[in-house]
């Protein structure tokens, strides 16, 4: 099964999507980053999704809980690259993303969280 890079730059993980998640997949996502946070204990996490086309309820609500779960361990998340289409169906849906930031692209979500204080980024 693919396994999908959590980079790791100063105190920030940055995780892109740029293959098509199913179920299983995404759970083990789930576990994976927040293994990764426990491991790094990374101040702050920022999702890529500007390569994703889809995202049906199950993966939305999995996003929904990562970001309950990395921010129950001390780490703020930015999601990133969000497509018009992607933004409609989470609407559609119902999905609340609580407790999130939201950027156009990694450039401005790396820089909200710098804008924030505190946190390093490219520096270990």
């Amino acid at each position: 099964m693919e396994k999908v890079p959590i980079l790791k730059m100063g105190d920030i993980l940055i995780l892109t999507l740029q293959i098509k998640l199913h179920d299983k997949m995404a759970l083990r996502l789930q576990g994976d980053i927040l293994e990764k946070i426990s491991e790094s204990r990374a101040q702050s996490l920022v999702i890529d999704v500007s390569a994703v086309d889809l995202v049906d309820s199950f993966i939305g609500r999995m996003l929904s809980d990562t970001v309950t779960m990395a921010r129950t361990m001390g780490t703020e998340t930015v999601l990133v690259g969000i497509r018009p289409e992607i933004a409609i169906t989470m609407q559609e849906l119902g999905l609340e993303l609580e407790g999130i930031h939201i950027a156009l692209n990694l450039d401005k979500g790396i820089a909200l969280l710098q804008n924030r204080g505190g946190v390093r980024y490219g520096e270990d």
